[in-house]
């Protein structure tokens, strides 16, 4: 609706008004509000701080509630604004000096009120931020003061401390880098030379870059906290992900257990110098399991996308971190020239009238003014004087010229100065000094010029004077890995239970009078094959309508290719009894698929579901009225393929059946699984990451030993979770494997050497197969068939070094026996004999031979492992 005219004025609509300061707003908020500057890195807020602290610098600590008052001189809005952007600041440790109680970005505890917390400036900030004369200014929103455009930032600031803005239509979010790899990724780009930079958090934790995209709008980061198992029945969380608070961290993993996610008993936070929360599991639970639940369901795992917005010249520009980087390089490199022009500048000036002043005095000019009668005649009479001792710019020297070179003319101002000098100064005149300062200035003089013509040079010594000066204890904190992907159904805690009414065709978890199949999630897909020759996948609910007929329901996990499924089925078009093998991997969830020809009559006369793809002997009888010689025949699923769910089978027979039973459960016939543990994760998978550990057929185990001197029989699991640095070696256990060691035995003070066969039978428990003797020390471990030795010892000061093949010097004893005695005392050194060949009893290692070496010095301190 329009305005109406009134009294003579012009039409405003609304339409227009709504045009006009709705894109007002939206650009003072953007350019004054939420988004930095490239120049300095800064929101208008964090700029106008800094100034007003710069103002108040005297090197003391200022009361905040002071500073928020000298910052809203120059910032139009509420002191609660400036007061948390400084805090904001001053929690990043880089530009702010803090005292009292700023607050725990960890733990989301705020600061205490501006009162009672002081502030100043970083000798790191009045270095890199400030500097008057390369400062463009600007007046104060009510005109009274001057404030700084930009402030002449000679660092990636915008890049080492991060920022977050939302504004109109758009948002920033720039992640934060390590302050030494920002330094050092500026000198590589001053030399020519590409650089790659990745987010470093104060918080510590882990980051996955693989989809960083340079910070640019569509990439996008993992971040973790850190994990650590404290025992089988508590976990600790040591780091945390960027962004998050231990509250709001502990509200998700809380929420996360009352949906039934995982199973914890208790969560406490015992967070103060360093983060700590720990979570007790529920009795029962798998603390590996729910360590990759804990990533899935709670905020112990967060996504961000980057989107690195900055203003240039009044307007939202979408770059990359490397732009910014370059950029910023290339500015400090501006900065630096203009320093070294203004230094130039004035050493030139200081040069120019230390030399006027040498021949005003040495010369005697002052006495040439003493007839003078007019100012005019003084200021003529010393321009005189001096010009019969220099040689102005533009002017040529003559042969044997001694005159004095100025870098400019003469002017009016510099005579007045002469003219200003006390008598007592030109008495007490000295030469020497006079010319020292000269020599002194000439010679800084030619090292600003050196350094202007050199300054890709000058800028690259600049930031390593900053590494130098303030890299100390900045090193990264957040490790930056590759995150396998967790998949929720293979972690989620069995919430829920599964029941089926095959009469009725009905499944649930709400369906407790019925028959109970399995307990399950409430994410898990449930599989429903029918006696009609077709199958669905549903989501589990409380109660859901499948079908009639319920031959087989299960939990189905998407991708399984190892779950086989026999069929034998009778086709109602030709009567014909067709057998087939299939998996399913893929499907829509809700569809009914046909394992049949599709021909009405049609049904199911035998079904097994297979997890390991195992073959199975039937036995089959045909009705006695049939015209086939033989009625009683056994037929073995192993000898047909296994194809897709659509393929009609192979025909079994074109008589009638009468029975189908099972008479004997074959092996997998999809042989072993091959299995990698992946190095960085600790996880076994079959990608193909990381080392190879064997082939793993239906009841194999795994055995893996520790550097702390023990070993385990694991049962296989996929979801087993090892420590790659505590690990020795992992491979498929074959019970002829043979373990070396070679360590100093504490109670007998003597090296030892023993062999064993693992013995145990409890699978998945810990066996120490030293001594627990305080001063016992593992040395060198292998499970190697035939393993060889170098090792040295000292005696009277003197060393001698030996070789060991440990087979020939020991034989295999028992897990408990300590061996036989090697040398009194410790030795210096072990180190592994690489034999020709070597030949594994499995032949399933971790590597061939795999082995520790350790250093260890003469006190036996120090163990290494490398």
């Amino acid at each position: 609706m329009d305005q109406v005219p009134q009294n003579g004025h012009d039409t405003v609509t609304l339409s227009g008004m709504y045009k006009d300061y709705f894109l007002d707003y939206a650009s003072y908020v953007i350019l004054e509000r939420a988004v930095p500057g490239i120049w300095d890195g800064l929101k208008p807020v964090q700029r106008r701080i800094l100034h007003a602290l710069k103002e108040m610098d005297d090197g003391r600590f200022h009361k905040v509630a002071n500073v928020i008052g000298q910052t809203m001189q120059f910032h139009p809005h509420g002191d609660a604004a400036i007061g948390d952007a400084l805090v904001n600041l001053g929690q990043k440790d880089l530009l702010i000096d803090c005292q009292g109680n700023w607050g725990d970005m960890r733990t989301g505890d705020r600061a205490a009120a501006p009162r009672y917390i002081e502030a100043r400036l970083t000798k790191f900030a009045l270095d890199v931020a400030f500097n008057k004369q390369t400062t463009d200014w600007q007046l104060s929103y009510d005109g009274r003061k001057s404030e700084p455009i930009a402030l002449p930032m000679k660092f990636p600031l915008l890049l080492s401390q991060g920022v977050e803005g939302i504004a109109v239509g758009l948002s920033t979010k720039v992640m934060p880098h390590n302050f030494i790899e920002l330094i050092k990724a500026s000198i590589k780009l001053l030399e020519g030379k590409s650089v790659k930079i990745y987010p470093d958090f104060q918080v510590g934790g882990m980051v996955d870059v693989t989809d960083y995209n340079q910070g640019k709008r569509g990439g996008k980061i993992k971040v973790r906290g850190k994990i650590e198992q404290v025992d089988k029945k508590t976990l600790a969380i040591r780091e945390l992900p960027y962004g998050i608070t231990t509250e709001n961290l502990i509200d998700s993993i809380i929420k996360a257990n009352d949906k039934g996610k995982i199973k914890i008993k208790k969560v406490t936070d015992n967070t103060a110098a360093k983060v700590e929360v720990l979570v007790e599991l529920a009795p029962g639970i798998s603390p590996d399991v729910t360590m990759d639940a804990l990533y899935a369901f709670t905020n112990c795992e967060i996504s961000i996308s980057p989107n690195a917005c900055v203003i240039i010249d009044d307007k939202p520009h979408f770059l990359s971190v490397i732009d910014i980087l370059k950029t910023s390089t290339e500015n400090t490199k501006e900065l630096l020239r203009q320093e070294l022009e203004i230094r130039k500048g004035e050493l030139e000036e200081k040069l120019h009238f230390a030399s006027l002043e040498k021949i005003f005095i040495e010369n005697r000019i002052y006495r040439d003014i003493e007839e003078c009668e007019t100012w005019e005649a003084v200021l003529e009479t010393i321009d005189k004087g001096l010009r019969k001792y220099v040689r102005v710019p533009n002017e040529k020297a003559k042969a044997g010229d001694k005159r004095i070179a100025l870098t400019r003319d003469i002017t009016e101002e510099d005579i007045v100065r002469l003219t200003e000098i006390k008598i007592k100064r030109i008495s007490k005149y000295n030469t020497f000094k006079a010319d020292e300062l000269i020599a002194r200035l000439e010679e800084e003089l030619k090292q600003v010029k050196h350094d202007l013509a050199h300054l890709t040079e000058y800028a690259i010594a600049y930031f390593e004077r900053l590494l130098d000066k303030y890299g100390k204890g900045k090193e990264r904190r957040t490790k930056i890995m590759t995150f396998e992907s967790i998949k929720a159904t293979q972690v989620v805690a069995n919430n829920a239970k599964l029941y089926v009414n095959r009469k009725e065709g009905f499944v649930g978890s709400s369906l407790k009078k019925e028959e109970f199949i399995s307990d399950c999630s409430d994410i898990d897909d449930i599989v429903v094959f029918l006696k009609d020759g077709t199958f669905k996948v549903v989501r589990i609910t409380d109660k859901v309508f499948v079908g009639k007929n319920i031959l087989h329901v299960a939990v189905w996990k998407k991708g399984d290719d190892r779950t086989t499924y026999n069929m034998v089925y009778l086709d109602g078009k030709t009567g014909r009894a067709m057998a087939k093998r299939f998996n399913v991997t893929s499907i829509t969830r809700d569809k009914a698929y046909v394992l049949t020809k599709g021909e009405k009559g049609s049904k199911v006369l035998y079904f097994s579901a297979n997890p390991n793809g195992e073959s199975e002997i039937l036995g089959v009888q045909l009705s006695q009225g049939c015209s086939a010689k033989k009625k009683i025949f056994d037929f073995d699923f192993g000898e047909i393929s296994i194809k897709g769910r659509g393929s009609q089978g192979n025909i079994l027979t074109r008589y009638p059946v009468r029975k189908i039973n099972l008479k004997e459960k074959g092996s997998s016939t999809l042989g072993a699984i091959k299995i990698w543990m992946d190095e960085v994760s600790g996880r076994l998978n079959t990608e193909e990451r990381g080392q190879f550990i064997g082939e793993f057929d239906t009841g194999d185990t795994i055995l893996a030993v520790y550097k702390n001197a023990s070993y385990e029989v694991l049962d296989f699991d996929m979801n087993k979770k090892f420590e790659a640095k505590d690990l020795l070696a992992i491979q498929k256990f074959a019970p002829d494997t043979v373990i070396s060691a070679v360590y100093f035995e504490g109670s007998k003070d003597w090296t030892m050497v023993k062999r064993f066969k693992v013995e145990t039978t409890k699978n998945n428990q810990n066996y120490p197969f030293l001594s627990d003797h305080p001063k016992t020390k593992l040395f060198f471990a292998s499970t190697d068939v035939q393993p060889k030795i170098s090792y040295s010892v000292r005696i009277n000061k003197e060393k001698f070094d030996k070789e060991l093949d440990i087979a020939d010097f020991i034989d295999t004893k028992g897990w408990k026996a300590l061996g036989n005695k090697l040398n009194d005392g410790r030795i210096t050194a072990v180190k592994e004999l690489k034999s020709e060949k070597k030949v594994s009893t499995s032949d399933q290692k971790l590597k061939a031979g795999d082995s520790i070496e350790f250093n260890i010095d003469d006190k036996g301190q120090g163990l290494m492992f490398e």
